[in-house]
């Protein structure tokens, strides 16, 4: 586990260095605008940093199954939460931290901008790393606090065709450091990701991640998120149909209870943000 551990912060390492080699070096092509509005598509992110000097802070709601019906609101009387704090360190590099309701968890993360699409030339995708460590604080007692971390490291790789259209994928690692007796420590899956923009305000989004490997003991669900975008000035509400209730990688990768059969596995839920700014913008 150990050997494990090292292997992937070297590789970590490796990918932060080409983004840096990247980023130090300019290039004659403007590049797309928007691939995705915002850091995130649904519950997973996208291959978009903030700006440098930006904060965006995020709200999200995760509620019941939709089959409670008028009685329960349709799920608005179990609520799940996650606060977060998004920050742009440089245009290449942001930094991010969260709390969740579930399991009440914490979590962190950093993603760098490796390449970005030309508009007209240059590279023809766009590809962030990103890494993610997750710590669950629910009965821990007796759990050593390096056995309830998780971490995921993943490759985005996106493209926008056009100004309506994006495609991203997501190839994926997830790491948890105490595992079932028959389970296995490392996870992978496979996220894909479209968003189709139908006005200016108005755009649709969606996520589906398949499980590429047999190392859980259950036989959890693959996560598949919809939802409708709304951009204003300022902020962007999402409100979105999932059968995922967790927001973070650990939950709607590995933890999905159900498919998309039932009520019973369709969660309502919206995310929220609003955008601020640290220090002076950046002038061109």
């Amino acid at each position: 586990m150990h050997y494990l551990s090292q292997l992937l912060q070297l590789f970590c390492t490796f990918f932060l260095c080409i983004a840096c080699f990247f980023q130090s070096f300019s290039q004659d092509y403007p590049y797309v605008y928007q691939t995705f509005r915002g850091t995130r598509i649904v519950n997973g992110h996208s291959v978009e940093v903030n700006d440098q000097g930006a904060l965006t802070f995020w709200i999200s709601h995760r509620f019941g199954p939709l089959s409670q019906g008028a009685e329960g609101l349709i799920g608005l009387d179990q609520a799940t939460i996650r606060l977060g704090l998004d920050y742009g360190v440089t245009d290449w590099l942001m930094v991010g931290l969260g709390r969740s309701g579930l399991q009440r968890t914490y979590d962190t993360f950093a993603k760098a901008r490796v390449l970005r699409q030309g508009r007209e030339g240059g590279w023809p995708i766009s590809v962030t790393w990103l890494s993610t460590a997750a710590v669950s604080t629910l009965n821990s007692e007796g759990i050593d606090f390096s056995d309830r971390v998780t971490y995921t490291h993943q490759l985005l790789i996106a493209r926008k065709f056009g100004e309506a259209f994006s495609l991203q994928l997501m190839p994926t690692l997830l790491h948890r450091n105490l595992a079932a007796v028959d389970e296995k420590n490392d996870i992978y899956a496979l996220g894909i990701a479209p968003r189709i923009q139908l006005n200016k305000m108005l755009a649709i989004t969606a996520e589906y991640y398949l499980h590429l490997s047999d190392g859980l003991a259950t036989d959890p669900a693959d996560g598949f998120s919809l939802a409708v975008e709304i951009d204003t000035k300022g902020h962007v509400f999402q409100l979105s149909l999932s059968n995922a209730r967790g927001m973070i990688e650990r939950f709607f990768i590995t933890e999905t209870e159900g498919s998309w059969d039932s009520l019973d596995n369709i969660h309502l839920g919206f995310n929220i943000t609003r955008d601020f700014r640290i220090g002076k913008r950046k002038r061109y």
